[in-house]
């Protein structure tokens, strides 16, 4: 092999090709050539012995003259296009013109080389190829590996990559699958009707409808109405039937949010819709058969009410078969990051903002802070960040002046008028002082052990802030 020839590695997969044209010595010179270079090589004498070739096996790369009888390399393009899709096409011609190698190249040719040529040109053309497939292939493994990643950190609507989350999820897949009751718990904010919303939606009753309903957002003289609807005359005003939420859900799943709100009276009443798959609408003498999955959602500890009779123990039993407890964000900081990514791009495209990155600051300031309202409190930051936003960064200076913040920050803040830390320093130390002294019951030696000063430096400092304890 010459220093020009260029082969395609010994312990690499031979690469197959196809050599398609009329004249039988560029055929014979092309294929030992490239034979030569390692590739494993067909040869066909036109477009229709082409296409013959293609049916039989799948090319890597195929070499065809333009001007062929019976069927040119136009022609073959054309007929061969749907085959095409994974090969790579260079066209051959004596009478090629610029215009002619652009029609090729619309028709799916990757190159176009002109006759005559040395043997360089052909081995340097296919190397190019060689390489562009490689990129594309890379190309797609990354979107792949890309796409796979956001897939793990998220289930439904809701993203996370934390330990804490993926364990939810995975939970939450699994329960997807059966046709069980659900029962979601969290603080305020946590995501569990987006997580309700994806185990409705990765089930089997997927097509169904979704009915989520919050049960303390209804009156309570309405909340059965709502739940079970009410026939004709059944109480002043109801003028018609109407279905209740229940119904509304038939062949879906409705979603009880806050369920720990239920009164007492209608716990009894849910428990036989879930005991017997049945309602009883008011003012209806006939019951009625529902096929309807249930979801339930709380932000209190319903075995603690159940203990003190606020929630119906038996029902708490019922309800409690799949528990999906959601960890508050203050336990998942690894998370503040990629879901200020999410909203970012959620606010770009609804305010039409351009938003590029997160300043370190500001995501240092988000990370430190405790999220009380977890993820709806980040989300709503978010949101106004991106509003105040002039550049395309969002900036401390975005954020609410108490974000990242400690609570004893802020205490502190509270206790000190101004700015002086001399001052603060003092109201520091004599609240200090007056918390190690309570911790010891007064004993002024622990104390000044506690706080790491001497006994005389104790006193004399209880002195100077009138400590007398």
């Amino acid at each position: 092999m010459s220093d020009n020839e260029i082969s395609i590695g010994v312990d690499a997969e031979p690469k197959r090709l196809l050599v398609i044209d009329d004249e039988e010595n560029m055929r014979h010179m092309l294929s030992a050539m490239l034979k030569k270079s390692g590739y494993l090589v067909d040869t066909a004498s036109d477009g229709i012995q082409g296409l013959d070739a293609l049916n039989r096996n799948q090319f890597d790369f195929i070499l065809c003259d333009i001007k062929m009888p019976n069927m040119g390399g136009m022609a073959f393009l054309k007929a061969a296009r749907e085959k095409l899709e994974n090969t790579t096409v260079i066209m051959m011609s004596a009478y090629g013109t610029i215009d002619t190698a652009i029609e090729a190249m619309k028709l799916g040719a990757y190159d176009y080389i002109s006759k005559p040529f040395k043997s360089d040109e052909v081995n340097l053309t296919l190397k190019k190829a060689e390489e562009r497939e490689s990129l594309k292939k890379e190309n797609y493994l990354l979107r792949e590996r890309i796409r796979k990643i956001g897939e793990d950190n998220r289930f439904g609507n809701m993203v996370g990559k934390s330990k804490a989350m993926q364990a939810v999820f995975q939970l939450a897949e699994k329960v997807a699958r059966y046709n069980t009751t659900v029962l979601i718990t969290g603080e305020s904010g946590t995501g569990k009707e987006l997580i309700a919303r994806g185990v409705h939606f990765q089930g089997e009753r997927a097509n169904g409808p979704l009915v989520p309903i919050n049960c303390g957002g209804i009156p309570e003289n309405l909340l059965e109405s709502e739940l079970f609807g009410y026939k004709k005359g059944a109480f002043t005003g109801a003028d018609r039937n109407k279905k209740g939420l229940f119904e509304e859900a038939q062949g879906g799943t409705i979603f009880l949010d806050e369920i720990g709100e239920l009164p007492l009276s209608l716990q009894v009443k849910l428990l036989r819709v879930l005991q017997e798959n049945e309602i009883r609408p008011i003012g209806d003498s006939k019951i009625r058969k529902i096929d309807v999955r249930v979801i339930a959602a709380t932000s209190k500890n319903l075995e603690e009410q159940s203990r003190k009779g606020f929630f119906r123990e038996d029902l708490f039993y019922r309800i409690n078969v799949l528990p999906i407890p959601i960890p508050p964000l203050r336990d998942r900081l690894e998370d503040v990051p990629l879901l200020c990514q999410h909203f970012v791009h959620r606010y770009n495209k609804n305010l039409g903002k351009h938003i590029m990155d997160i300043a370190p600051a500001a995501m240092a300031l988000m990370v430190k802070h405790p999220w009380p309202g977890n993820v709806r409190e980040l989300e709503n930051v978010i949101e106004r960040a991106v509003v105040l936003a002039e550049g395309d960064m969002l900036l401390p200076d975005h954020l609410p002046p108490d974000i990242g913040v400690q609570p004893e920050m802020l205490q502190m803040g509270s206790f000190v008028d101004g700015y002086s830390l001399k001052e603060a320093r003092k109201v520091m130390e004599e609240n200090l002082i007056i918390k190690a002294l309570k911790e010891t019951g007064g004993n002024r030696t622990r104390a000044a052990k506690l706080l790491e000063i001497s006994h005389p430096s104790l006193l004399s400092k209880m002195k100077t802030y009138g400590i007398d304890m």
